[in-house]
C-alpha cells in the first residue's frame, strides 16, 4: 500500500471524529470520537514515519497513545461525577451547571 491510502483513511477517521465531536449530545461518544481523531493522527504519523525511513513517527505515535489513554481516564472520571449529580450525561444539560 502506498502513502495516500494510509493518508485518505487516516483523513477519513478524522472527519468522522469531528463529526461525532459536533453532531453528539452523549458525552461518552464525543469522548469516542476524541479517539477516533487521536488514532487518524497516529496513523498518520506512522505512516509518514514508514515512508521517511525513520523511527520518530512511531515514537510520537506513543506518546499521543499514551496521552490519550490519560485524557480517558479523566474525561470519563468527569462523565461518571457530572452523571452522578445529574443522572444524564447529555452534553445540553451539563451547560446548566455553570454557576
Amino acid at each position: 500500500m502506498g502513502l495516500n491510502q494510509y493518508l485518505i483513511l487516516s483523513a477519513f477517521l478524522f472527519c468522522t471524529g469531528v463529526y461525532g465531536v459536533l453532531a453528539r449530545k452523549n458525552a461518552v461518544l464525543v469522548l469516542m470520537s476524541v479517539e477516533l481523531m487521536l488514532n487518524a493522527v497516529n496513523i498518520n504519523l506512522v505512516a509518514f514515519s514508514a515512508f521517511k525511513g525513520t523511527v520518530s513517527g512511531q515514537v510520537f505515535a506513543l506518546f499521543v497513545t499514551t496521552i490519550a489513554a490519560a485524557e480517558v481516564g479523566v474525561g470519563l472520571a468527569i462523565v461518571l461525577l457530572i452523571y452522578r449529580n445529574e443522572h444524564t450525561s447529555d452534553l445540553d444539560e451539563v451547560d446548566e451547571l455553570k454557576g
